[in-house]
């Protein structure tokens, strides 16, 4: 289990059981492997390399495969039982740099040649949350937290344990700009707020958008951006009191955010929306629909992916643990059409389906353990027309 070992290729290629896409099952190892949170793109060299991370030989390594001939390369070589971020790594969009979290650092690993570097050490007292670098590579934006772990027990990777208890305690965290060049670190934002998802723009360097991490209906307001020149926060669509909105996303415009959200109301049982706007509260776009799901991403307005629920979640319903997508038309957003089906447990963090497009929509890149184990799998997307429907929990085709 060493730095730069490779691994022969693991691809299988199989036809999804409901609607026929093609799906290539792009790891198969008796551990969890894991493509990379679903707010940052794992593809790089030209499309040509998608970075992953796996706990294969008891310990979460990075990996990149090859996509054409399915080799992965270890790229890193931490030992068991080492705390780390691994599914959090993001690649710098100037260069071919990662970085991700290990121990109290942060590391800068070189993707050519393999060198590590550590370029940041944590403060006592305080954990990291994600890493978002700018659009322009010069800087790396993250948050630290309040470390609460000796009045609070938590496993928020495994089923959210002291969630609701961390957000309530009112943890300090910060928000930091870390200079890729010079080292040099500033504190841009701070409060006693639970801070997490700090993303930056992928288009405007000076643009992140950060929430108030905790249950929805908790927190004071979940979506908020920040100009990182000024100092200046927002809210991002402020709805009513009774509406909650997150897992917020950058398209890759750099100017529009989605999100999904629901409505709280005495009168009804979905209330469920998906929704995009730019990030100064203008050209607000959103619609009704009555499907739970947990995470969605879309690279544009016009095509929408979402990951559904696990089947046990819904008393056995046979859709709900499926990649669902959507589209825009003139009279509103069309769909769900099933592309496949999951069977996701989400069932700790490493598993969590996260469906995101590729660069170019053409597949759905998720993670499931549907066969015991996580493992990464690449869904192509054929036209939408060619996808069946689903109606009150029931198959439909044109």
């Amino acid at each position: 289990m060493e730095k730069g070992k490779i691994w022969a290729s693991e691809m299988k290629v199989f036809q999804d059981q409901i609607t026929g896409a093609k799906i290539t099952q792009l790891t198969d190892y008796k551990a969890h492997s894991y493509h990379l949170y679903f707010t940052n793109d794992g593809w790089y060299d030209g499309g040509t390399k998608l970075l992953v991370g796996s706990d294969r030989g008891n310990a979460a390594n990075l990996y990149s495969i090859d996509l054409v001939s399915g080799e992965l390369t270890q790229l890193t070589n931490i030992k068991s039982g080492t705390p780390n971020g691994i599914q959090g790594t993001f690649i710098n969009p100037a260069k071919n740099e990662a970085y991700f979290t290990l121990n109290r650092s942060i590391i800068a690993l070189n993707l050519d040649s393999l060198e590590e570097k550590d370029i940041y050490q944590l403060p006592e007292g305080y954990n990291f949350s994600n890493l978002s670098c700018t659009a322009d590579g010069k800087y790396l934006c993250f948050g630290q937290s309040e470390d609460l772990s000796g009045k609070i027990h938590t496993n928020l990777s495994g089923g959210y344990i002291g969630f609701e208890e961390t957000e309530a305690a009112r943890p300090h965290c910060q928000i930091c700009k870390l200079e890729l060049d010079t080292g040099e670190m500033e504190v841009v934002h701070e409060e006693n707020r639970w801070i997490g998802h700090v993303n930056a723009s992928p288009v405007q360097p000076h643009l992140v958008t950060f929430c108030h991490e905790g249950p929805w209906e908790n927190v004071d307001h979940r979506i908020w951006a920040m100009n990182l020149e000024t100092g200046d926060i927002w809210k991002i669509r402020e709805g009513g009191s009774n509406q909650y909105a997150g897992h917020e996303y950058w398209l890759a415009d750099g100017i529009h955010i989605g999100y999904h959200g629901y409505t709280e109301s005495l009168d009804r049982e979905d209330g469920k929306f998906l929704g995009t706007i730019r990030y100064d509260n203008r050209n607000l776009s959103e619609f009704e629909f009555p499907y739970q799901n947990m995470h969605i991403h879309s690279n544009d307005q016009e095509y929408i992916v979402g990951d559904g629920q696990q089947a046990s979640a819904y008393h056995g319903e046979r859709y709900q643990d499926c990649i669902f997508i959507w589209k825009k038309t003139p009279e509103g957003m069309e769909g769900p059409r099933i592309l496949c089906k999951h069977r996701g447990s989400f069932h700790i963090q490493q598993v969590h389906v996260h469906p995101r497009f590729s660069v170019d929509g053409s597949k759905v890149l998720f993670t499931s353990d549907m066969n015991g184990y996580g493992n990464v799998y690449l869904a192509e997307v054929p036209e939408f027309e060619q996808l069946p429907g689903l109606t009150e929990g029931k198959l439909t085709r044109d």
